[in-house]
């Protein structure tokens, strides 16, 4: 369907600013964003980032005085159990640190936009760690995958991702054949029943739709007051000032008393916090440490990063790419594969920017579970690789392309425990790190999730690292 088509009976949006959003906030209270994989922090600038969740991280990031910290647990690449309990971790010495700083908080299940996770695992764990830790109980639960900037919108309830021009609901596209996190539906009410099993109906998910939104602020909260504890509410959204009608809603209410949990894409939590739509960061802005090519390490197999790797390598022929066997990578040859690869990356890396992805073919195994396993085994054998590289020739900087490859070359291969957000490399996508601790100091991460972007992103972001002043 066009997008015109599908939008043309729409109100017109609200006119709301990122200032009057601020206006609403309680300047005492953060958002603690779980995120699932690190893609989640690349609609958002200057905001502390954590791979690491002991006491002394979160006394950090909040001694910071943002509005929102980011806390990646990575839990879409783990099993329910590793999900779960890292949820639960994560509440505890977050509420105990809040505590301590003097702040209240309010937790933020982030995931992918394409709605892929473990839902409703972990709004579950949360809203039972949350009262089990002393905190208390939130009233709704609110789902707001939408991603404006990537495609991403919600209209009368139903997801749907657009290209060019032409929406297509979510359940129609390769993001619902997942091994691990398919789904059939594309109404989130629908949704939301096929993903609790029927625990909960669709008919008992209230939708938030786009004629309420629209009408401001204060509608939006009168249709939320009334609604049940433990409702699950599917919000709408086609652009920011949607985001922020909510935003401020959902402060309004809270000083009410009625709290609640979002389960959201990567935009909604620079709306809730007022937070300006960040200009893309420009060449001058980044600070290297070493003088080497880049490395852009390319994990995720959705199309769309095929079609980029193809277009980066056209746009710079010369560029060097070394292959990872995921084959090799989760068998007995996995170490004398790594041993040469590394060697021939940091060779390379002497010359100019390198390429290193895993073989093309998807390899799976016959339940969600076994490709889950491969999946992380794969990813293992690039974490190792990146981390032999950083030992033998740090590059001047590293892309990673991919939700778990991200995650875990930040938090494994360079070993970054603590980083900022600089900003978005591209208009609202694309996130660049500045890592705060460890070996990777110096060393500008980009964090690329796999499904955004056009063919040339990628080979556009790198000719932005590239630059020399």
């Amino acid at each position: 369907m066009r997008i015109e088509t599908l939008t043309a009976s729409v109100p017109a949006p609200a006119a709301i600013t990122a200032d009057e959003v601020r206006a609403e906030a309680d300047p005492d209270s953060v958002l603690v964003v779980l995120d699932d994989d690190p893609t989640g922090t690349q609609s958002v600038a200057g905001l502390p980032v954590l791979t690491r969740w002991e006491a002394k991280d979160l006394d950090w990031a909040l001694a910071t005085g943002a509005p929102a910290v980011y806390v990646l647990t990575n839990t879409r690449s783990f099993d329910e159990a590793t999900a779960a309990a890292r949820n639960r971790e994560v509440v505890a010495v977050a509420l105990a640190a809040a505590e301590r700083a003097g702040k209240r908080l309010t937790f933020v299940s982030r995931s992918d936009s394409t709605l892929r996770g473990h839902f409703p695992l972990e709004t579950d764990v949360l809203a039972e760690a949350i009262v089990a830790h002393g905190g208390r109980a939130p009233i709704l639960t609110l789902l707001v995958p939408a991603f404006p900037d990537a495609g991403r919108i919600t209209v009368d309830g139903v997801h749907y991702w657009v290209v060019d021009g032409e929406a297509t609901p979510v359940g129609e596209t390769a993001f619902a054949r997942d091994a691990t996190f398919g789904f059939r539906s594309s109404d989130l009410r629908e949704w939301v029943e096929e993903k609790t099993g029927g625990r909960v109906a669709a008919d008992q998910v209230a939708a938030l739709t786009l004629d309420v939104i629209r009408r401001g602020p204060e509608a939006v909260a009168e249709a939320l007051r009334p609604l049940a504890a433990g409702t699950i509410v599917a919000v709408d959204a086609f652009e920011e000032t949607d985001l922020r009608s909510v935003a401020i809603a959902l402060h309004r209410i809270e000083k009410e008393g009625i709290g609640s949990l979002l389960r959201v894409g990567p935009p909604y939590v620079r709306a809730h916090i007022g937070q300006e739509i960040a200009e893309p960061v420009e060449a001058g802005r980044i600070d290297f440490a070493h003088e080497r090519g880049g490395l852009v390490v390319v994990g995720s197999h959705v199309p769309l990063t095929t079609a980029q790797l193809e277009a980066l390598r056209e746009a710079r022929p010369d560029t060097a790419t070394v292959e990872l066997d995921a084959r090799s990578l989760i068998d007995d040859r996995r170490e004398s594969h790594l041993a040469e690869r590394a060697a021939a990356v940091a060779q390379s890396l002497e010359d100019g920017t390198v390429i290193v992805h895993t073989t093309r073919e998807l390899v799976t195994g016959a339940t969600g579970e076994e490709s889950l396993d491969i999946a992380r085994r794969v990813s293992g054998g690039v974490v190792d690789l990146v981390a032999r590289v950083l030992d033998l020739a740090p590059p001047r900087f590293v892309v990673a392309k991919g939700g778990i490859t991200s995650s875990d070359v930040a938090s494994e291969a360079l070993r970054i425990r603590r980083a900022t957000v600089v900003g978005p490399m591209l208009p609202g996508i694309v996130s660049l790190w500045r890592p705060e601790t460890g070996p990777a100091v110096g060393i500008p991460y980009v964090v690329f999730a796999g499904n955004v972007g056009r063919a040339d992103s990628l080979a556009a972001v790198v000719a932005t690292l590239e630059a020399r002043e």
